[in-house]
């Protein structure tokens, strides 16, 4: 991990914006649901999943938005930052071995609060799988 300490509120502008890539794989899916303590055979079932409208299994997609608050606490803002409110759809399906490239983009600055709404999306092979706005308190510049 790099030793960046992340944008203070003062050092934002609108249309700044950070991409992280992630590719799902079994072991994630695993660990998801040992953490979440969410086993829905959709994500853990081959046979269950191949029985439902995606003919598969599918990543959590809490998982998915997970990859959101990464780039919240460590790109955009960063360290420091509070995660205060996420709004968000879920479009499509993610599958395991899927390339998940995650944005998020500064939208909107509040100077009260220091209250930072940034637009987010996920998308595979182009096509948007989650899409919403995150919003954040970003931590201010010592006086």
């Amino acid at each position: 991990m790099s030793e960046f300490t992340g944008y203070k509120y003062e050092d934002l502008d609108i249309g700044m914006s950070h991409e992280t890539v992630h590719v799902i794989t079994e072991d994630d899916i695993q660990r998801f649901a040992q953490v979440s303590g969410d086993f829905n055979p959709l994500h853990m079932s081959d046979d269950f999943a191949a029985k439902t409208i995606f003919g598969k299994r599918i990543a959590h997609g809490a998982l998915t938005a997970s990859y959101i608050s990464g780039i919240l606490g460590n790109n955009l803002p960063g360290p420091g930052a509070i995660f205060i409110g996420l709004s968000m759809r879920f479009k499509r399906p993610v599958h395991i071995g899927d390339e998940v490239i995650v944005r998020a983009e500064v939208s909107e600055k509040k100077e009260r609060g220091n209250r930072v709404t940034l637009k987010v999306d996920c998308t595979v092979d182009g096509k948007r799988v989650i899409t919403g706005e995150a919003e954040v308190v970003a931590p201010r510049r010592e006086s």
